[in-house]
């Protein structure tokens, strides 16, 4: 599934959508057909697709909840999951397990707690216990069919190197972290377009309002 079919899906449906799932799907379509025209240049399509997907997922809640990002996601996919009646995110996760999700979960670079040790907040043993249980409870959600929570923890690797990427803690086609940055492109590029598929398909769901509404 690429831009063209999506935008396709949503010329036809956009009738029957929400002001505010309109806005979502028009954004992250918009940060997904970017992400289509970058080529070879990972960095770049991996910050693309990570924009949709923030387009798609994020709402506007109090000041005091906007630190918890990692919740806010791990909500959105509970619902998406559910919403996914095909089984096409679990059936997506399935295939990949065997190579970039393994290959991320097995990366400890992108596991926050990792950091947290470096940095000295955590003592070693700490961060990884907490590495191979993280790895435990994606192993379990796949053999469960707990797509949600497959994707929850996969999800947190992404958001390590999204900060990382974003913050400037990473150098542009760099060689250091030229395997996450892979496998965590590969596996955006299949689920994002997903997301905003079954987004699409359930225009009565509530979706909350997005960052910074379109001002008349």
């Amino acid at each position: 599934m690429n831009y063209e079919k999506l935008k396709e899906q949503h010329r036809a449906r956009r009738e029957s959508f929400s002001k505010n799932l309109d806005v979502r799907v028009h954004r992250a379509l918009s940060w997904l057909n970017r992400s289509e025209m970058c080529g070879d240049d990972l960095d770049g399509e991996f910050i693309f697709l990570w924009i949709s997907f923030n387009s798609a997922y994020a709402y506007d809640v109090d000041e005091q909840y906007r630190k918890n990002a990692q919740s806010m996601f791990d909500d959105f996919f509970g619902k998406i999951v559910e919403l996914d009646s095909n089984n096409r995110l679990y059936q997506q996760v399935w295939s990949e397990f065997s190579s970039s999700v393994r290959v991320l979960l097995d990366n400890e670079f992108t596991f926050q707690p990792f950091w947290d040790f470096k940095f000295g907040r955590i003592p070693e043993a700490e961060w990884r216990e907490r590495f191979e249980a993280s790895k435990r409870k994606a192993k379990r959600g796949l053999a469960d069919q707990d797509t949600a929570a497959v994707l929850a923890v996969v999800f947190r690797r992404l958001y390590t190197l999204r900060n990382q990427m974003m913050h400037g803690a990473a150098t542009w086609n760099g060689s250091v972290n030229r395997a996450q940055v892979q496998d965590s492109t590969k596996l955006l590029r299949v689920i994002q377009p997903l997301v905003i598929q079954v987004m699409m398909e359930n225009p009565s769901t509530l979706w909350g309002d997005p960052f910074y509404p379109v001002v008349d």
